[in-house]
């Protein structure tokens, strides 16, 4: 897509679709002004017969514009200017680039508004290039005839008072974190059939060389040689070997801290021998959407140039119900040496990513955060539209919540209790690898701990929503690509 940003009064952008923001309840821009007496009128009668409510999200296209020079006017309610943040911003956004995606070779103008409550200019302009970039990509890969099509080109326009220097330089920002969403949502929408544990380190290795990131691939006999008993038992089951890869982004230099980001990558999960029911296999190429976010997230850290030491780590396996399968019952010894007792094959993820967390530990890690789509439990408590944290630093912990919001991502911590570890003691081994029907996304977190060393950890589990279940006005059904941009952020705040 051709994305650049412009000073220009409305009325003058050439495109296929202006798209122009509305506020509810508050006197209108200059530019807004402008744009009704170059329609002569026509936004002031709509509103004026209700029709234009300015509610946040809510569309209205006018088809005919022959005092413009875009072709077609769409709408979109931006809510209560002193109410608009990044989150609010985003919906409003993400609603009008998907809205007008619907066909191929589009020319798309954004007017950015010159009132903006608490969010910020760049910011805006930032949340914009990101929306256009996703809003207009779909989940159907496959189908000989998509729903959503990429823009051919985008304009994002300033008011002709505004200089551009500083909203290209956010553009671009937000075309990185966009196309890095983008992979992480195409990656997750793959069929396991094409995505399993080999051709996803492929297209890591594939991602890293542009990016300028290392890339190192552990095949099974690397991780035999490592000793990471625990993820390797989950592979057994299936014909595909299980990888690591490990993505290096040095920018902070030798002696800076270096921030760990873990990712689940079960690239199917059957359930292995605990098997799952039709309905809850369908969806479970997704089981892989934290090691792709964690790629995501790698290529934006790196294409961005930060100055921090971010290393990435993917741990990969295919839970099946081979011959050689784990069993109820097995005891396994995990890399850092705790014994686990099988209860339920089920519970898989936490076996692949507690050898990935030592091991990123004992190679220097200062600060780790895990993402898995990890239990049904955290879904039950919290929804599908946000994500548990668990932590075992506070300090740690806050300020990955207030990544999250700026990013405009929603978080919700979790307690972290020693009286959950009581759930997970076993009779013949140091623990088992669930704790029961009670507290599932809290005692998975806390079976997690174990392997981190002491070390400032948040774990995300992601279950929610890192999958939608159906289409929405401001999101695609499918992948989400959530939490890569509070990834980012975290990595931007670490250059303070």
């Amino acid at each position: 897509m051709d994305l650049h940003v412009v000073s220009a009064a409305a009325r003058d952008v050439d495109a296929n679709w202006l798209i122009v923001g509305v506020p509810e309840n508050s006197p209108w821009s200059d530019e807004l002004v402008a744009l009704d007496n170059a329609l002569q009128g026509q936004l002031s009668r709509l509103r004026e017969a209700g029709d234009l409510t300015g509610k946040l999200a809510e569309t209205l296209s006018v088809p005919d514009t022959p005092t413009l020079k875009s072709r077609r006017l769409l709408l979109i309610g931006l809510g209560s200017l002193a109410d608009l943040s990044v989150a609010r911003w985003d919906k409003a956004t993400m609603t009008a680039a998907r809205q007008v995606s619907a066909k191929p070779d589009t020319r798309v103008a954004v007017c950015v508004p010159d009132q903006f409550g608490s969010l910020s200019a760049d910011r805006a302009v930032e949340g914009l290039a990101t929306a256009l970039v996703v809003g207009s990509q779909g989940q159907d890969l496959y189908k000989a005839e998509p729903s959503r099509f990429p823009f051919t080109a985008a304009q994002i326009v300033l008011p002709p008072s505004r200089e551009v220097g500083a909203a290209s330089l956010a553009s671009e920002r937000g075309r990185i974190l966009g196309d890095a969403i983008n992979l992480t949502r195409e990656l997750v929408n793959r069929p396991p059939h094409e995505i399993y544990p080999e051709t996803f380190a492929a297209r890591a290795l594939q991602e890293a060389i542009p990016c300028g990131l290392m890339c190192h691939v552990f095949d099974e006999h690397r991780l035999e040689a490592e000793r990471f008993g625990s993820l390797l038992a989950v592979a057994k089951g299936s014909d595909r070997p299980a990888r690591m890869v490990v993505l290096e982004h040095r920018g902070g230099g030798p002696h800076a801290p270096t921030l760990a980001l873990v990712g689940k990558g079960v690239t199917f999960d059957s359930g292995g021998l605990s098997i799952k029911p039709t309905d809850g296999m369908l969806t479970m190429k997704c089981d892989m959407a934290g090691a792709a976010t964690v790629l995501g997230a790698m290529t934006a850290i790196a294409r961005l140039k930060l100055p921090v030491n971010v290393v990435g780590y993917c741990g990969l396996v295919e839970n099946m119900l081979g011959g050689k399968a784990y069993k109820l019952g097995d005891i396994l010894t995990a890399r850092n040496g705790v014994t686990i007792e099988v209860h339920n094959t089920d519970a898989e993820g936490r076996l692949v990513i507690n050898d990935v967390l030592s091991y990123a530990v004992d190679h220097g890690a200062d600060r780790l955060i895990d993402l898995a789509t990890l239990t049904g439990a955290c879904v039950v408590a919290l929804g599908e539209d946000v994500a548990g944290a668990f932590t075992n630093n506070q300090p740690w912990c806050d300020q990955l919540l207030a990544a999250a919001k700026t990013a405009g991502e929603d978080l919700w911590q979790l307690p972290m209790f020693d009286a959950y570890n009581e759930l997970l003691k076993s009779d013949v081994a140091d623990c088992k690898n669930i704790g029961g029907r009670w507290g599932g996304a809290i005692t998975a977190a806390k079976f997690l701990e174990k392997f981190v060393g002491g070390k400032p950890w948040v774990h995300l589990d992601i279950a929610g929503p890192a999958f939608a279940s159906s289409n929405k006005g401001c999101r695609e059904g499918g992948a989400t690509g959530c939490l890569v941009r509070t990834l980012v952020e975290v990595a931007v705040r670490g250059q303070s």
